[in-house]
């Protein structure tokens, strides 16, 4: 069973420019991992995504608000284990991207 791993990250930005530093963030990210194939769409301001990393299937999806960006992501039982790690990295990487700048 998968375990999901929530993470929401306040920002300052207002939704578009947050929308666009995920946008480009996230596409910086895919050209770094050889080897993760990663699939995006997005439906207004919600990004829904997923991923094969090492063989496993990981989705999520992620909400960009006016004052924070709330992720979701589904965690396949081979990360469970790995879950706390997962959600320091992506609220780290997060907050890179959103601090106002």
């Amino acid at each position: 069973m998968s375990k999901p791993v929530t993470v929401t990250i306040p920002h300052e930005l207002g939704r578009a420019e947050a929308r666009k530093r995920i946008e480009d963030g996230i596409s910086r990210m895919g050209h770094q991992f050889d080897g993760v194939k990663l699939t995006k769409a997005w439906d207004g301001d919600r990004l829904s995504f997923s991923a094969k990393v090492v063989g496993q299937a990981v989705a999520g999806r992620l909400d960009v608000m006016e004052e924070a960006v709330r992720m979701e992501v589904d965690l396949p039982p081979f990360f469970a284990m790995i879950a706390d790690k997962v959600k320091g990295r992506l609220k780290k990487e997060g907050q890179l991207m959103l601090e106002k700048k």
